[in-house]
């Protein structure tokens, strides 16, 4: 199950020859995995708030922080300190995990999955993958269809620039969309 961590310890081999790396420690690594959900509308209520909350739980392992509202907007009936997202910070081994887990059982069913485009990688070297429905992921029952929510899936990686994350997040197994050729 540790298929991530033994691709990113050999990283360096691989790379080394794009990249022209002298030492091992130059080698990108998989710092942390964010992974992030809005409320937005449903923040008025509790019963839907408590079941985001429990569902990202069981989906990371995790218990998920409270992400307040940073100030007041009257127009979306929002108060600062208010309840504005959930969010879970992986690390070590729990980070591998959920990214195994992520690449071999959750991504292949989401729906029409033809890769992940690469403009997701930014120009920092990390890897921002959005999830429309939560119930992709084996976890989750799929009795409660009508409480569907989507999350925000960020792999930070120590690269540094736009192409060596690339290169690496696709070494370690992400699938990216294949490129066309004219």
């Amino acid at each position: 199950m540790e298929r991530v961590r033994e691709k990113e310890k050999k990283a360096f081999e691989k790379l080394k020859e794009v990249f022209s790396y002298k030492n091992k420690m130059q080698s990108p690594k998989i710092e942390k995995i964010v992974v992030s959900v809005g409320v937005g509308k449903i923040r008025a209520e509790k019963e839907k708030m408590q079941i985001i909350e429990d569902r990202l739980a069981k989906i990371t392992g995790q218990k998920p922080a409270v992400v307040p509202a940073k100030k007041s907007v009257a127009t979306f009936k929002v108060r600062e300190g208010d309840t504005s997202g959930y969010k879970v910070t992986l690390r070590g081994p729990n980070m591998y995990a959920f990214l195994d887990k992520f690449l071999v059982a959750s991504l292949p069913r989401t729906k029409d999955f033809r890769g992940i485009n690469t403009s997701a990688v930014d120009e920092m070297g990390n890897l921002t993958i959005g999830i429309p429905e939560h119930i992709i992921f084996p976890e989750t029952t799929d009795e409660e269809l009508r409480n569907v929510f989507g999350l925000s899936v960020c792999i930070v990686s120590s690269a540094k620039n736009k192409k060596e994350a690339h290169e690496f997040f696709k070494f370690i197994g992400i699938p990216f969309k294949k490129e066309k050729k004219d």
